[in-house]
C-alpha cells in the first residue's frame, strides 16, 4: 500500500516536471489584426482609400518592439496622402489595443487585390521575432462605375425589406383566415 502510494506521488511530482515547460508556454503574447478599408470618391478621377488597422494583444504577456507593416499598396497604383504604411509601438502589453490609419488615393481604375498586414514582435522568451498577419481585406473596386438604379433598389430593399415582409406575412395569415380550404365547405353538417 505504502509502495503504490509512493509512486502515485512519483507520477504526480514527474507529471508536473514535465508539464511544467508547456504552462510557461501559454504565457506569451497572442497578436490579432484586424485590417479595414473604406473608400470614398473624392471626384470623378480620383478615389480615396482609407485603411484602419487594429493591433490586439490577446495573449497574456507583454509584445516588445512591435512594428506594423502594410507595404502591400502599389506605388504605381495608390499615392499615399496622409500617414505611413507601418507604425511601430515600443511594447504591447496583455489585453490591450492599439490603432493605425493612414489614407491612400488613387486615380486609376482597377480591381485591386490587397495583402493582409505583417505585425512583427519581440517575446522575452524567444530569440527569434515572432509574425502575426492582420485578416485579408476584400477585392476593392477603385473607380468603378456603379450603377444608381441598382444601388437605389438595394437602399430600399435595406430600408424597407423587413417591414414588406411583416406586412406579406399579415395579408398571407388573413388570407387564410378568411378563406377556408374548398374541403372544409364539403363537409356535411347535421
Amino acid at each position: 500500500m505504502e509502495k503504490a502510494f509512493r509512486l502515485a506521488i512519483l507520477a504526480v511530482l514527474a507529471l508536473i516536471f514535465v508539464s511544467s515547460p508547456f504552462a510557461n508556454a501559454s504565457e506569451s503574447p497572442f497578436i490579432v489584426a484586424h485590417k479595414r478599408v473604406a473608400l470614398k470618391k473624392i471626384n470623378s478621377g480620383i478615389e480615396r482609400i482609407s485603411v484602419s488597422i487594429d493591433v490586439y494583444n490577446r495573449g497574456s504577456a507583454t509584445a516588445y518592439d512591435v512594428t506594423l507593416a502594410d507595404d502591400s499598396w502599389a506605388q504605381d497604383v495608390f499615392d499615399s496622402v496622409i500617414g505611413n504604411t507601418s507604425k511601430s509601438w515600443e511594447r504591447l502589453d496583455a489585453g490591450s489595443l492599439v490603432s493605425h490609419s493612414f489614407e491612400l488615393e488613387s486615380n486609376v481604375k482597377t480591381i485591386y487585390y490587397g495583402a493582409p498586414a505583417l505585425v512583427t514582435y519581440r517575446v522575452l522568451t524567444k530569440s527569434r521575432l515572432q509574425e502575426a498577419y492582420s485578416t485579408p481585406i476584400l477585392p476593392l473596386k477603385i473607380l468603378s462605375d456603379t450603377e444608381s438604379g441598382k444601388m437605389t433598389e438595394k437602399k430600399l430593399l435595406v430600408n424597407y425589406g423587413s417591414h414588406i415582409s411583416a406586412l406579406l406575412i399579415v395579408i398571407l395569415f388573413m388570407h387564410m383566415v378568411f378563406n377556408p380550404s374548398k374541403q372544409s365547405g364539403n363537409k356535411k353538417r347535421h
